[in-house]
């Protein structure tokens, strides 16, 4: 089979629209941004089907299939197709090139199209071409409608908080409104000093920061670890325990949190805070109602800090939360236990289609 470089079948294309030169024109026809779908306009740049991909800032190298008479913003670039090449088939051959790699940019993120279009790849025929597109549309499908139930099962568990128990502003039922800090024994951050990694994962220690858990929960993936001396001095001043609740404080996704739901032993950074709570409050309720709407808007008004967002201990502490009856709170873990369950098992299947994607890709693109 043919191996082509992408220079060969697209060519490039550039925007220099913003996001500002588009506010208050509306039309039929579509434009996007790094994010997706922005939304109407009176205009277009593309007469045909094409790929974009996010050229800087966040998502750098991501890769989108976008229709007809449609447009993109500046942070976008165009891969136009050319030749014989199927439009659909160059985005996923475009996907498979992994296009964040050629990031260069320190503060700004950013990708040249002259620093990727030598890339190379396999070119079939067009029915073949054609033919790969059908079957990885099909695989690319099962993997949206499992993303969706997730999503869905996520609103689930925020709809059924709001209808057991309200919200701040309606608080229906009279539910106690208290601070954080009345429902902790302990709320403290980890260690303020970076530290010294280790590549021995036999003999040094998990070291826990905020990437850790912006799933809601704590992701074991790709922890680093610190040597065991400083594990050690840590471990003396804070080590976290079954039921602990760590939350991230540090950064644009400031006000996440997780449940330590194993025995694990590990230490965590600045970026993180451990709220360790009393008996009076279930730590899967607790968990939920830190990432609850009503929180995150208390936290996004308690932020400190100019460049890097940092919620401070105090204003954490002092941030308020309905607290129910805990039989109450025991019912609604019980019923995020169950749910959680059934997200596993489609998780699962998730990843294993995925799985499946990915080889697919390998073998049709090389």
């Amino acid at each position: 089979m043919n191996k082509v470089r992408l220079e060969d079948v697209s060519e490039r294309g550039s925007s220099n629209l913003a996001q500002k030169d588009i506010e208050g024109i509306d039309g039929n026809y579509p434009i996007y941004g790094a994010s997706g779908y922005i939304g109407n306009v009176d205009f277009y740049h593309q007469e045909d089907e094409y790929i974009a991909v996010v050229k800087d800032g966040a998502g750098v190298g991501r890769t989108m299939f976008l229709p007809a008479k449609s447009s993109v913003i500046g942070t976008l670039q165009y891969i136009i197709p050319k030749g014989s090449i199927f439009p659909k088939y160059l985005y996923y051959a475009v996907k498979k090139l992994n296009l964040a790699r050629y990031n260069t940019g320190t503060t700004i993120p950013h990708i040249y199209y002259k620093d990727y279009k030598k890339e190379t790849f396999c070119l079939p025929d067009e029915f073949e071409q054609r033919k790969v597109v059908v079957i990885l549309e099909t695989v690319e499908k099962v993997i949206e409608e499992q993303q969706q139930e997730l999503l869905e099962l996520d609103n689930l568990i925020k709809s059924r908080f709001v209808e057991m128990f309200g919200t701040l502003q309606d608080n229906r039922n009279r539910y106690d409104i208290v601070a954080i800090e009345e429902v902790c024994s302990m709320i403290k951050d980890g260690t303020h000093q970076t530290p010294t990694y280790t590549e021995d994962t036999e003999n040094g220690y998990k070291f826990l920061s905020s990437k850790d858990v912006m799933t809601q929960k704590i992701d074991w993936t790709d922890v680093k670890y610190i040597p065991s001396e400083l594990h050690e001095k840590l471990y003396a001043t804070i080590h976290p325990r079954r039921n602990d609740i760590l939350m991230s404080k540090n950064g644009v996704n400031y006000g996440v949190a997780a449940i330590n739901d194993t025995d694990e032993v590990f230490d965590i950074y600045v970026s993180l805070a451990l709220l360790r709570p009393t008996e009076v409050i279930d730590p899967v309720y607790f968990r939920c109602v830190i990432n609850n709407p009503d929180t995150k808007r208390q936290f996004d008004g308690s932020i400190k800090g100019i460049g890097v967002p940092n919620l401070h201990l105090g204003e954490i502490k002092k941030t308020k939360i309905l607290l129910p009856p805990l039989e109450l709170q025991n019912q609604f873990a019980d019923f995020v236990t169950q749910t959680t369950k059934l997200k596993f098992e489609i998780q699962k299947s998730l990843d294993e289609t995925q799985t499946l994607m990915d080889a697919l890709m390998q073998e049709y693109f090389g």
